[in-house]
């Protein structure tokens, strides 16, 4: 027995060495069995936004907490997944969830530089983590994640694994997912994307928020040319490849601007947000749907570019208003604090706000958010050329550390400019459906959320004349009728106000003119006078045809001069009519929502003119007023918009008493279109400010681009309407220099011909 003394030392000697590795062995038959299911991963079911998109398809809006956009392995570009894997797991295909020989390199990386530099966890590790674990930095963690990776590997495929980690890994700006992320920092999809593209996407798992392009883009730069770098030594890319991927600029969608989506529509996003959440609640933003709308992508990018044109081009006729701040650049000069001073200035698309680092009479130095440093010089100090001097007053001249607003042109030079202090809208849309292919409810959504297309009620102005018009065409009026354009007295009784003594805009009177003048005049005094002959009861009653709300458009005689109140998508419904053949339809903004699985759960069925949609009014009517509102295009207050050189557009422009609303509301038979300018707070806009001059260019600016190769249309002549040759008192004359359209019933006696005494009527020539 004693020969044996030496038995149980070497058996110490030997268990010993092993004991770690048997307890591990113990740990994990005892901790595999308690580990989650991975229900999870195979039947994976993410939270997801709530998209909306154009007519096209082109994302335009996301709403969640994650903005997530799923992919198949078989979509993604083999270079994303190249980059993916010369980034974070080289040796993904090749190990079996747990690379030893990663886990030994980084160990010697780390112990050679002294500190953390690399980490050894694979693309499964991160599927484990991110599915299941904690980010605590524990070893129980590490060592249930390792035996969770095993049970991956050992239960899906390799590229069910990368599929998982490329759809669900986070990376910055709420995207989750690499092909979300390629939308949000560039508007594109996984296969639109450049190698540099997707190298710097690739970089951001390891610290989103360090890397972002975005916030970092100098940080972001260098993870990206060590992805390059990575790809360029496993040989995923060659060195013409590397070399023009280094070459090119860090430039994310959101570089320069709040621009998230290719197309600027915040205003129509909201509206579907706001109609999905009335729909579904909270699960609107968790479910995954898609809502398809009726805008059309070319047409709101136009729009909205027009919009904003117009509404800087009146800011600018009213001048400079001075800076918006001022920064003391003896405690804030160096570059970061700048910035600082430039991180709480809201954006505002391409008016980009900087600090004046220095300032003469030719030229301004100025450092831009974002860190860009320009100067202004020549033509790009004339808006603000008169602030540069001394001798104004301290809070309008410009000086160092000053906080303005400069605009990079289409030539590409530097601007001094301003943000605008008076809103817009702008809508339009098929006549014949109601589809609304543009909507902008104001000059900036991130300024200004309220949507001035849908809540603002404004007063009309003339361009409410063409509904009065149209009810006196009923009551036996024609363009003929010749009616007295001459001062009025109007008492309380009839204006439910004050004493009231109307004028024209122009200020002056010209006598007997006939209807159509009128319109095509826009003359205040005929179009009270038709409205005292047809009765303001009757045309309160009538314009509700159109859509608009009785109770906001009083029974009172202003009424002809647009004293009521309506929204721009109230009036663009309202010409929509005329612009159709006098069917009223309505005007709709989504064509189809989708479920999470792309099950179709709801469908527009818009009524369609002369296809189900109600008829409110005579054809003949519709016809006669956009004959006579051609006229006012081709000869009146709109006949600016002849610069397009078109034959078949109408419309009519509006302006209100001390133009405080200025409006243009037109169409083309196959597109209707409104426009409004105004202060939020009522104020007057200048004394010469009309719609034909502030709205109008708007109008302009879209009809121009949206119907450009679009042939022109000539209006058909209804039955029962006639034509006759008239003079100037409205009487037919064979002689006549005018040749007008009238109802077959309501043709104007000829001149020298006697109308019984009981047979005159508003359609018999001279009225008043």
């Amino acid at each position: 027995m004693t020969s044996r003394w030496w038995f149980y030392p070497a058996l110490a000697v030997l268990v010993l060495p092993l004991l770690p590795i048997l307890l591990l062995v113990f740990a994990s038959i005892v901790t595999y069995p308690t580990l989650p299911s991975l229900e999870t991963l195979t039947d994976y079911r993410p939270k997801m936004p709530l998209r909306v998109f154009s007519a096209e398809g082109t994302l335009i809006g996301e709403f969640g907490e994650e903005r997530r956009e799923l992919v198949k392995i078989q979509d993604v570009p083999e270079l994303m997944k190249k980059a993916i894997l010369a980034a974070e797991d080289d040796r993904f295909y090749e190990h079996g969830g747990v690379d030893y020989i990663g886990v030994l390199r980084a160990a010697y990386s780390n112990f050679t530089s002294g500190g953390v530099r690399q980490g050894a966890s694979t693309i499964t590790m991160q599927v484990a983590r991110n599915f299941f674990l904690s980010k605590e930095k524990t070893l129980s963690r590490k060592f249930n994640e390792m035996l969770l990776s095993f049970k991956i590997e050992h239960n899906l495929s390799k590229d069910e694994i990368l599929q998982l980690y490329i759809n669900h890994i986070y990376l910055g700006q709420r995207s989750y997912g690499f092909a979300s992320a390629a939308q949000v920092y560039y508007s594109k999809t996984l296969s639109q994307l450049s190698l540099a593209e997707m190298a710097m996407l690739a970089g951001l798992p390891k610290a989103p928020a360090t890397f972002n392009p975005v916030v970092n883009p100098d940080r972001a730069k260098l993870r990206q040319m060590y992805v390059l770098r990575r790809m360029h030594d496993l040989g995923y890319i060659n060195n013409e490849q590397f070399d023009q991927a280094q070459k090119e600029p860090v430039v994310t969608r959101q570089s320069n601007r709040r621009q998230e989506f290719a197309v600027n529509a915040n205003y129509v996003a909201e509206m579907v947000r706001q109609e999905m959440y009335d729909r579904y609640q909270d699960e609107a933003y968790t479910q995954g749907y898609s809502v398809y709308t009726t805008i059309r992508a070319q047409d709101q990018a136009v729009a909205y570019a027009s919009l904003r044109k117009g509404v800087m081009e009146y800011d600018h006729r009213h001048g400079y208003r001075g800076p918006e701040g001022y920064v003391d650049l003896k405690k804030n000069g160096s570059d970061e604090l700048i910035e600082d001073a430039l991180e709480d200035v809201p954006d505002s698309d391409d008016l980009i706000p900087a600090v004046v680092l220095a300032i003469s009479s030719k030229v301004i130095k100025a450092h831009c958010k974002g860190g860009q440093v320009v100067e202004i010089s020549g033509d790009g100090l004339r808006f603000a050329q008169q602030t540069l001097g001394d001798k104004l007053a301290l809070n309008r001249r410009i000086r160092a550390g000053s906080l303005i607003r400069v605009y990079k042109n289409e030539k590409g030079t530097w601007e001094i400019t301003q943000l605008p202090q008076v809103e817009s809208a702008f809508v339009s849309a098929n006549p014949r459906d109601g589809a609304i292919y543009a909507l902008v409810g104001g000059f900036d959504f991130y300024r200004n959320q309220f949507n001035h297309v849908t809540q603002a009620w404004r007063q009309p102005g003339s361009s409410f004349k063409p509904f009065i018009y149209s009810a006196a065409l009923e009551k036996g009026f024609t363009p003929a009728s010749v009616i007295n354009d001459a001062p009025l007295v109007i008492d309380l009784s009839q204006t439910g106000e004050e004493l009231w003594q109307p004028k024209n805009y122009e200020g002056g009177f010209d006598g007997p003119m006939r209807l159509r003048q009128g319109l095509v005049r826009s003359k205040n005094l005929v179009s009270i006078r038709i409205l005292q002959a047809i009765g303001v009861e009757y045309a309160q009653d009538y314009v509700t045809k159109f859509g608009f709300d009785k109770d906001k458009i009083k029974p009172f005689l202003t009424m002809a001069l647009g004293a009521g109140s309506v929204t721009p998508l109230q009036l663009m419904g309202g010409y929509s009519v005329f612009a159709n053949g006098g069917y009223r339809i309505m005007p709709y903004f989504i064509q189809r929502i989708e479920d999470g699985q792309g099950k179709l759960v709801g469908q527009a069925a818009p009524v369609v003119a002369g296809e189900g949609a109600e008829q409110v009014i005579d054809v003949r009517n519709a016809f006669t007023m956009v004959n006579m509102m051609q006229d006012v295009v081709k000869h009146g207050t709109a006949m600016r918009a002849m610069e397009l050189g078109r034959q078949d557009l109408a419309g009519k422009t509006g302006t209100t008493s001390d133009s405080m609303d200025a409006w243009f509301a037109g169409f083309h038979p196959t597109l209707v279109a409104v426009t409004w300018i105004g202060f939020d707070n009522p104020q007057s806009l200048g004394e010469k400010e009309t719609g034909g001059g502030a709205a109008l260019p708007i109008w302009m600016g879209y009809m121009d681009k949206m119907l450009k190769g679009v042939p022109e249309v000539e209006y058909t002549v209804p039955d029962h309407i006639v034509t006759a040759r008239i003079n100037d008192n409205g009487l037919r004359d064979p002689n006549g220099t005018h040749t007008e359209y009238f109802y077959e019933e309501n043709v104007p006696p000829e001149q020298g011909e006697t109308v019984p005494e009981g047979n005159k009527t508003e359609a018999s020539g001279q009225l008043f």
